[in-house]
């Protein structure tokens, strides 16, 4: 073992980290710490001679779980793995104008990373706790960390997809404008569906549902993004765990003038407690409001909510590509593992010539799997692995 890559992708709920053999994309060690800031977090970790589960019954922050990851996992039980780790893969949400592409993390990168916060304020401060974190454990591996952006998958979006009909110097002055989400997903994705059909990257014309507790959706034409549900950042688009999605702006006026509602309370609202925790009053873990479908109306509406706002946009982006379609794909945490949510959103989706086939719609996709009658149009879900993109691109800058 040798020239392996750590990845670890904060997530808003989650911390997922791994230790991948870039060439030959084999993980050595994969694990996640879940649930977090709710009451019970669950830990996991898998390599091929030890499994490690562990349940907390409180809390746990993501500077937390990063601590556990590093002193009870990788320095306890996978020493002798770590110290073939050559270099450190972050992914970081969003990299605004500046980054394009993956960077080797350095003071000048650290720098604009805290001066990107603002544009996925959920995710970018999280990304970063796992960054300082390491580098203040591994002081060794400095320069040898490395930041891939899930925004740089959507720098192909044209004019008209990610400029606002607000004035131009919002743009030019102050880079206001779409960037996207989901981007390092979108990428093995569309790569995965590549070797499926045996069909060049350039020859795809896929609708990407990313879902998750955060969501979006992207349409890819001749291999690139041509639009994305996500904005300015991660709050535009679908209904999400804790985030509302789409929205009036004029209700932020009135949040403002006549509840008066400080503009600092209106956002910790719309980030971190709306969306299904909003609807359901109860839970933002879309499992809770799933399991409570047919006996809760809050629950119920929550899930039809969300639904109905996939199937605006599937439509949409759908009349973008329509007469070439290649697939409609679900991937991410929901997409993978709701076959409810697969059932109700592909329902309403009839009229495009999208049908569900039931009982391959209730089997769990360990990788990949078709879940579309046959007179339709491909529907896929495919498990998805953003580690592999994000050692990939690390191993290859360092």
């Amino acid at each position: 073992m040798k020239n392996l890559i750590l990845v670890l992708n904060c997530g808003s709920s989650s911390v997922k980290f791994s230790i991948i053999d870039p060439i030959n994309e084999k993980k050595f060690l994969e694990g996640e710490v879940s649930s977090l800031n709710l009451p019970i977090s669950y830990i996991k970790c898998i390599t091929k001679h030890k499994n490690f589960y562990e349940k907390k019954n409180y809390k746990m922050s993501h500077k937390d779980a990063i601590n556990f990851i590093i002193k009870k996992i990788l320095l306890k039980y996978n020493k002798k793995l770590f110290s073939s780790v050559i270099g450190i893969g972050h992914r970081v949400v969003n990299g605004g104008d500046k980054f394009k592409k993956s960077v080797i993390i350095n003071n000048s990168v650290l720098k604009h990373l805290e001066e990107l916060i603002s544009l996925a304020p959920i995710h970018n401060p999280l990304n970063l706790i796992g960054i300082k974190q390491i580098l203040k454990y591994f002081p060794n591996l400095y320069k040898k960390n490395v930041a891939v952006f899930d925004t740089s998958f959507h720098s192909s979006l044209p004019k008209r997809a990610y400029l606002y009909a607000i004035p131009n110097k919002f743009f030019y002055k102050h880079k206001i404008r779409k960037y996207g989400a989901h981007g390092i997903s979108c990428t093995y994705i569309l790569k995965k569906f590549s070797k499926i059909t045996k069909k060049k990257l350039s020859e795809l014309n896929v609708i990407i549902c990313h879902l998750g507790s955060g969501s979006s959706v992207s349409v890819i034409k001749n291999g690139f993004c041509i639009d994305t549900s996500m904005g300015f950042t991660p709050l535009e688009g679908l209904v999400m765990g804790t985030r509302s999605g789409d929205i009036d702006p004029s209700i932020i006026f009135y949040m403002n003038e006549e509840l008066k509602l400080e503009i600092k309370q209106i956002k910790e609202i719309l980030n971190n407690k709306s969306g299904i925790i909003g609807l359901n009053e109860k839970s933002s873990d879309f499992r809770y409001s799933e399991k409570k479908y047919f006996i809760s109306k809050r629950s119920k509406i929550s899930i039809d909510i969300f639904c109905y706002r996939l199937v605006k946009y599937i439509s949409s982006y759908f009349f973008l590509i329509n007469k070439n379609i290649d697939a409609l794909i679900f991937t991410g945490g929901i997409g993978e593992n709701s076959k409810l949510m697969r059932e109700i959103t592909i329902s309403k989706l009839n009229s495009l010539n999208f049908f569900v086939d039931k009982n391959k719609n209730d089997i769990y996709c360990k990788d990949f799997s078709f879940i579309n009658k046959e007179n339709s149009i491909p529907i896929l879900v495919i498990k998805t692995n953003e580690e592999i993109i994000i050692a990939k691109d690390t191993f290859d800058l360092i």
